[in-house]
């Protein structure tokens, strides 16, 4: 590696260091260094595509800038170096009279992080260089056009110029040629923009005291710096909340010759996926633009050809982007989303990665793959998640309901699915509704990064200009959010708040702000009502109403439901992959059937307390205000009766699987009617004189006498079952014989007990032994497993103990998060945790993903220790992280033998068993070889 000379900084001496590499020295592996962009246009390099010369400047020289403010020493020398190379290239200079250089200075992080970060296009163009330009490509209008684009990105980007300037005074310059303000820039002529680039650099040097530097080295400079800023920009660092990327990254920096796509009807730039990115079929598709150059046809300024438009006006160059798009598909085995420019009808790759993605393309193209053998099975179980299976179990429309209705407009079907919400035209009008609990649909006139927080808040995008490579189209796929672009037929004021139907059968209809409004993104309607919503196809599969066919080796036959197929074909390759049960959390008998239709191989969690409610509850009422043992014994009877039916379906409908009963745990008081309210009905009747029943007064001293300061800290769980004669043991007998009935009805049930809130051995030997005695009570032949939720730090601490008396663990992590942060969830999620997420204490709500430094340490520790001492422990989860994909990874790796969620999840729960499993097979063999190596 060449070293470069370097000179002591006043503050530190560093070693020389490359920050550099030309395209031909990279490949696509080095994207921790190069970022995904400069990696992939290096490995386009190598495989021969015609890609423009240039250089990446590293994520090191990045993180470097970012941490100290300052270039690291000896990249202006390594620039000059690699610029130097890039004008021997091209056989042009930067800042060349005759023949000047354009560059373009784009940002590219590890990740994709589309429209976030900052472009910069026509580095090199200035007042000396233009004429020399437009003498070079014999075009005037052309060179002002670069340069116009040159001083409205360097001044947005670099100096902090509002976009909003820039868009009046290009409203201005057509208005000034007797254009409408929504004509496209390409009407306007040399003159025109010449007088607009002018109007520019004023604006420029009035919001800013300063103008674009004349001198195109200082212009590259900046440029550089601008982009590694970016990586601090708001959006930015929203994107990255959102999709859970490390903000210790930092971007890389692609500088490029510039070819161009604004020289003529032969001239354009187009962005085009080798598969359907919205529903996954196969085929090219894409957007073009003649006349057009950098963001112009992600931005939806202007509406776009389709690829197969563009082959009709330029055979030649289609049909030489088809064969590169095959090649890069075969190349990475992947949906690939390609960049490219036409310049005098020459064809130029400009960047490739691999595409976003629905959720529905997202397993159709993996089964596709897997069919095409392209991949293997972990590889396509590796390509989806549990959070896009998530997605395609959300509701859609009606279609009995969506076909009586005539939509008022049709655009392009960008992100599928269905959107029910009230019309918002501001981005932070959008965060703020949401925020109050609305469902708002985000419309916008073309959405830009700065709409990224309304487009996480909305529940549907909706553009009246753009397709499906727009930024509204991609940036809704990435979020999972149903996206309807490019509607002409609408006429969008975002400052008055109305979208009107310009033409068709609702020509004149006016959408509001705040009005109801539903869009389909799958048909790419829009409707002026709202249509009701039904369950999901992939839902109706699940419950059986739906029959997916399969040939015998597993793929999908022609005339099935493609996504249906796919998702049923990697879920059993998921099921096969998997170390991790999974179970379901069920209270009632249809919950417990639907778990068992989604899949489910168990119930992880029967919470008892859900069935003591309603029409039972004054029962419970009676057994608290119970002053004899004949007044409780006969309320227990009546709940044990209760209990015993609850039990019998629950174990019917899970027959032959396991079913884990929860003991009481919520504090009795919950069944007791609010204190305040009944003193201050007594005291009302006292102070009027009139009749108070006393029953009603000795329900007053029960409330008082059970009422607690802090009740999910106090008599709640196994110190309840201790504290009140009977409660357990009732619940114990009523399990024990619903048990003894299934068997004597042919049924094979499969019982375990379980204990909450155990802190201490003594309390579960305590209620061990009752519960034992009980099941023998009923039957000695009877046999139910008896375990403990671990729910709280002293019972993670001293596993080892409560293991000698327990034969399962279930970590309730919802209130081992709570005790082991010291916070009430319901509290502080309405309190603290918007802030805590903004300011960067949480990554993600405990509650929602598991702590694994805190909560998740106290659960390696109980398992360790658990099965140090009974090696045969059974070790499930049954708090709600059991269901969320990123906590399932951490518990196959902690050695936990099941997780159990809601039955809605338990798909979700399959799927990201098997990754887990597929993804930490990968991570050993990685580490495998990496100690091979060393």
């Amino acid at each position: 590696m060449r070293q470069i000379e370097t000179h002591p900084s006043p503050h530190q001496i560093e070693p020389a260091h490359r920050y550099i590499y030309d395209f031909a020295d990279g490949r696509a592996s080095m994207a921790d260094l190069l970022g995904g962009k400069g990696a992939n246009l290096a490995e386009m390099t190598r495989l021969g595509l015609p890609v423009p010369p240039g250089f990446t400047v590293t994520t090191e020289a990045c993180r470097y800038y970012l941490r100290s403010g300052r270039l690291p020493a000896g990249l202006n020398a390594q620039l000059a170096e690699h610029l130097a190379t890039l004008e021997d290239a091209t056989g042009r200079r930067l800042g060349g009279l005759d023949e000047p250089l354009l560059v373009s200075v784009r940002s590219g992080a590890k990740f994709s992080m589309p429209g976030m970060m900052d472009t910069i296009l026509n580095i090199g163009v200035c007042d000396a260089t233009v004429d020399g330009l437009a003498k070079l490509y014999g075009d005037e209008r052309f060179a002002w056009d670069c340069y116009r684009r040159l001083v409205q990105m360097y001044g947005k980007t670099v100096l902090g110029v509002p976009a909003e300037r820039f868009e009046q005074d290009l409203i201005r310059a057509k208005v000034r040629k007797g254009l409408a303000a929504n004509a496209p820039d390409t009407d306007l002529d040399a003159d025109a923009l010449r007088a607009l680039t002018r109007h520019y650099q004023q604006t420029v040097r009035e919001c800013t005291g300063q103008d674009v530097p004349q001198n195109p080295r200082e212009q590259l400079t900046g440029a550089v710096r601008a982009v590694f800023e970016s990586w601090n920009g708001e959006r930015a660092h929203v994107y990255r909340r959102r999709e859970h990327i490390s903000e210790d990254l930092g971007t890389a920096v692609t500088v490029m010759a510039m070819v161009f796509g604004n020289l003529g009807a032969d001239s354009g730039t187009g962005v085009g996926f080798t598969r359907d990115p919205a529903t996954g079929a196969p085929g090219a598709y894409g957007d073009y633009l003649t006349e057009a150059e950098g963001e112009d046809v992600v931005s939806g300024v202007r509406n776009t050809l389709t690829l197969e438009q563009f082959g009709a006006i330029d055979p030649a160059s289609h049909a030489a982007l088809r064969g590169h798009m095959t090649r890069l598909e075969e190349h990475y085995h992947d949906l690939c989303d390609v960049e490219f420019t036409v310049e005098r009808g020459k064809l130029w790759m400009l960047q490739t990665r691999v595409g976003k993605r629905t959720a529905a393309a997202a397993f159709r193209i993996a089964a596709d793959l897997l069919d095409e053998g392209r991949i293997d099975e972990d590889e396509a179980l590796a390509r989806v998640s549990g959070d896009q299976l998530a997605q395609l179990m959300f509701p859609c429309f009606a279609p009995t309901a969506a076909a009586a209705v005539t939509p008022v407009a049709f655009g392009v079907a960008a992100s599928p699915g269905a959107a029910v919400g009230r019309a918002v035209f501001d981005s932070a009008d959008a965060a703020e509704r949401a925020a109050a609990g609305e469902h708002v649909i985000l419309v916008r006139r073309e959405t830009n990064p700065d709409d990224l927080p309304g487009m996480i808040a909305a529940v549907g995008v909706l553009t009246g200009r753009g397709g499906k490579t727009s930024h509204a189209a991609v940036v809704a796929r990435g979020l999972g959010r149903t996206c309807v672009c490019g509607v002409e037929s609408l006429e969008i004021d975002e400052h008055a708040g109305t979208a009107t139907v310009a033409r068709g059968q609702a020509a004149g209809a006016v959408i509001h702000r705040g009005d109801v409004i539903s869009i389909d993104g799958t048909e790419g309607a829009v409707y002026a009502s709202e249509i009701p919503v039904v369950p999901s196809p992939l839902v109706e599969y699940f419950e059986g109403r739906q029959t997916e066919k399969q040939g015998p080796s597993g793929q999908s036959v022609r005339g099935a439901d493609p996504v249906i197929a796919a998702v049923a074909r990697l879920l059993a390759i998921a099921d096969r992959r998997a170390r991790l049960g999974v179970r379901a959390n069920a209270d009632t008998p249809a919950d417990a059937a639907r778990a068992r239709r989604f899949g489910a191989h168990g119930i992880g969690l029967a919470r008892t307390e859900h069935m003591f409610l309603g029409e039972r509850r004054p029962i419970v009422e009676r057994l608290i205000l119970a002053e004899t043992p004949q007044e409780r014994a006969r309320a227990l009877n009546q709940l044990l009766a209760l209990q015993r039916a609850d039990f019998t379906g629950l174990l019917a409908a899970m027959d032959g699987l396991p079913v884990t009963v929860r003991l009481l745990d919520p504090p009795l008081h919950e069944f007791l009617p609010d204190l305040t309210e009944l003193s201050v009905e007594i005291a009302v009747a006292d102070a009027t004189h009139r009749p108070v029943e006393p029953e009603r007064r000795r329900l007053l001293a029960a409330v008082r006498r059970w009422h607690e300061e802090n009740p999910m800290l106090g008599l709640r769980g196994v110190r309840l079952g201790l504290v009140v004669p009977g409660l357990y043991a009732m619940q114990v007998r009523a399990l024990a014989e619903a048990m003894a009935a299934r068997r004597a009805d042919g049924g094979a049930p499969v019982a375990h007990v379980m204990i909450p809130l155990v802190a201490e051995v003594r309390e579960l030997e305590l209620a061990r032994a009752e519960a034992i005695r009980v099941l023998r009570e009923v039957d000695p032949r009877l046999t139910a497993s008896i375990g403990v939720m671990i729910e709280l730090p002293r019972a993670a601490l001293t596993a080892g103990a409560i293991a000698k008396h327990a034969e399962f663990f279930s970590f309730g992590t919802n209130d081992l998060t709570q005790t082991t942060w010291g916070m009430s969830r319901d509290d502080a999620e309405g309190a603290f945790f918007p802030a805590y997420l903004e300011q960067g204490v949480f990554a993600a709500s405990p509650f929602g993903t598991v702590d694994a430094e805190g909560v998740g340490a106290l659960v390696r520790i109980a398992v360790e220790r658990g099965r140090a001492t009974r090696p045969d422990l059974e070790i499930g989860v049954c708090g709600e992280h059991g269901g969320d994909p990123e906590s399932i990874h951490f518990f196959h790796d902690a050695g936990v033998d099941y997780v159990s969620c809601s039955p809605f999840r338990v798909p979700v729960a399959r799927l990201e068993a098997g990754r887990a499993a597929v993804l930490a097979e990968r991570a050993a063999q990685g580490a495998a070889v990496g100690s091979d190596t060393r």
